[in-house]
């Protein structure tokens, strides 16, 4: 069965917030590569804001123009990966011990603007459409109203080796 965002039950006040904690239970990744800081307007099966606090002590600025630090817009791609890796684990209610969650696929991904030391990121994803464990979502990324990445990918729960 194939669910649409449209027909996703909407979430409680409770749920709306996704702090730094539960943000590091819900995926494996960790410094220097957890690029979301925590996440807002959490709506099950439906959408989540990302919020990436980008400063200037992040380990890519010393190789990424040092002289003019820009993050590097793949990296813009995976904070919005881990933006609907959370929010497919939350929606799923997943067990994410022995699981993890990895992209299957990026797609129409256009960079708008650079984000810069300083930048606060906010990255509303939304599921597009999603069926058993795989999620299709369309990404973008803002830094004060402005747009400055976008995406659609998908992601799937994949059982980690032993």
């Amino acid at each position: 069965m194939s669910t649409t965002a449209d027909d996703a039950p909407e979430a409680t006040d409770t749920q709306a917030s996704v702090d730094y904690a539960e943000v590091l239970r819900r995926i494996p990744h960790r410094y220097p590569f957890l690029l979301i800081d925590r996440g807002e307007d959490w709506v099950k099966n439906k959408s989540m804001v990302g919020i990436k606090n980008v400063t200037f002590n992040e380990p890519f600025f010393n190789g990424h123009f040092p002289e003019n630090p820009v993050m590097p817009g793949v990296l813009l791609i995976e904070a919005m990966g881990q933006t609907g890796a959370v929010l497919m684990s939350k929606s799923l209610d997943a067990d994410v011990e022995g699981k993890t969650i990895f992209f299957m696929s990026v797609d129409g991904v256009k960079f708008r603007s650079p984000v810069r030391p300083g930048d606060v990121v906010r990255m509303p994803v939304e599921v597009v459409r999603h069926r058993g464990d795989i999620f299709k979502f369309r990404g973008e990324a803002y830094v004060n109203d402005k747009i400055v990445c976008e995406a659609e990918f998908a992601a799937m729960v994949v059982e980690s080796p032993k």
